[in-house]
């Protein structure tokens, strides 16, 4: 196993505890409806009139799919009825209209990632009247400065309509495959044959994209070590360039689709760590590089470069290798985050429809950072992107000193220093390989919201 991620199974259970996957901070939780359409556009503003405006970045949310997934905690819209994405297209590009208007021309787009749902519910007809509506209101970088991305359910496309999606400006795929075990697909109600997903992967290969994702779950419904083993050696054959491999959250009293779920199938709670043993063991034997929580990457793939050249970035899509970028949230319940705020638009549809009746923005809460809030996101980020804080760095940045400010966090931090999982030198906080799989648990530390936040999160393991 590489030297960089160790795996010692009392610690990862003494630790595996709820916490914040810490997309951003502070954490949705403490979004608010105070937060309104007019301070959206007033952060909008301030983002175009600073010194160097950023780059934008667009996430799109396509809520359609064709079948229920039982494990889905998503938010979609389960319907044969594909008059209602043509409808949800039409709203969709009102909202793109109003929100480019919002940001200066002279600010291009570099990142676009389409999420679900399923965006291939979506005719290819009618994500290139996406494209264009986009690229009107958003204006696209130059190609070679592109980060365009977009899930892909293998039961949805041809060979042929992934050549027809890089023709459309995507350069980067993400394919949903959770297991190959038939028994696991059809306690879950997906089934997809191993065929189909080793034709599409090497159509994109053939076809140009630059990334090639594979998605993962470990914890579901009748897997065994055994089963999931096989379901690793058959991904290590296809070689994608990233593999992400979530923990399964089973809790069907929330997400209803859970409870199809049969009690008795569902895999003992050793049982995942055990599959995550074997998952971290299999993908860096086979050479990935472990890039944070559930993400492995080749040796060659930007995140892999970006982690070791210190410029790993993170937002509400994961990491990514881009820099900082306005990050504008357009279709239902999407997230945004622009100059120092933080948004999220209505969650159903009838509510987003009425809202860009309106010609308003469908924005229905928010948040806006303090100075302290700033702060405590550049330690974060820096732990949970780099596995590093240098204290000298966040004083210069905040005009603080560290040791001062975070007495607290450093004191509860020094349990998980005494067992191992990291160290705290006189200017610095070190994650160790021990520890890794633990940086959650480390940021946690920093969050000034955690104690009295009401809010549901998966384990940190």
């Amino acid at each position: 196993m590489q030297d960089d991620l160790l795996f010692d199974r009392p610690l990862v259970e003494k630790y595996d505890r709820p916490g914040p996957r810490y997309t951003s901070y502070p954490t949705a939780p403490q979004f608010h409806a105070a937060f309104a359409e007019d301070d959206y556009r007033a952060a909008a503003d301030r983002s175009n009139r600073a010194e160097t405006p950023k780059p934008l970045s667009v996430y799109v949310h396509i809520p359609f799919c064709e079948s229920l997934c039982y494990y889905c905690a998503c938010n979609k819209i389960i319907t044969h009825n594909t008059a209602r994405a043509a409808e949800y297209l039409e709203w969709l590009k009102q909202e793109i209209r109003v929100q480019g208007a919002l940001f200066d021309e002279s600010r291009r787009m570099t990142q676009l990632h389409l999420g679900g749902g399923t965006p291939t519910y979506l005719s290819n007809a009618q994500l290139g009247e996406l494209m264009a509506a986009l690229d009107e209101a958003f204006h696209f970088a130059p190609a070679a400065e592109r980060e365009f991305s977009l899930e892909v359910d293998p039961r949805t496309v041809t060979p042929e309509q992934i050549h027809e999606l890089h023709e459309l400006g995507f350069n980067r795929l993400s394919f949903g495959v959770q297991d190959f075990d038939r028994e696991v697909q059809e306690a879950v109600n997906r089934l997809q044959s191993e065929e189909q997903v080793v034709e599409l992967v090497q159509a994109s290969r053939d076809a140009g994209f630059q990334s090639v994702s594979v998605d993962l779950i470990y914890g579901l419904p009748l897997q065994t070590v055994a089963s999931f083993d096989t379901t690793l050696s058959k991904i290590i054959a296809l070689a994608p360039d990233r593999i992400a491999t979530y923990s399964y959250a089973h809790l069907p009293e929330l997400f209803k689709a859970q409870r199809l779920i049969r009690p008795e199938d569902m895999p003992p709670p050793e049982r995942k760590l055990e599959l995550l043993e074997l998952t971290i063991h299999r993908l860096t034997q086979a050479g990935y590089v472990y890039i944070g929580m559930d993400h492995f990457a080749l040796p060659d793939d930007e995140l892999s470069l970006a982690r070791e050249n210190g410029t790993l970035q993170r937002n509400f899509q994961g990491y990514s290798t881009h820099a900082d970028c306005d990050l504008i949230g357009l279709g239902i319940t999407s997230i945004g985050k622009v100059g120092d705020t933080y948004s999220q638009n209505v969650k159903e549809t009838a509510q987003y429809q009425h809202r860009l009746e309106q010609g308003q923005l469908p924005v229905f809460r928010g948040y806006r950072l303090s100075d302290d809030d700033r702060l405590r996101r550049d330690v974060i980020n820096a732990l949970m992107c780099h596995n590093h804080i240098d204290f000298a760095t966040i004083e210069a940045a905040h005009g603080i000193v560290f040791r001062d400010t975070f007495a607290d966090a450093i004191e509860e931090l020094e349990e998980m220093a005494a067992d191992g999982l990291l160290v705290i030198r006189e200017g610095e906080i070190e994650v160790l390989p021990r520890g890794r799989l633990m940086m959650r648990n480390a940021a946690m530390a920093f969050d000034a919201y955690l104690a009295k936040s009401q809010g549901r999160y998966s384990r940190t393991v």
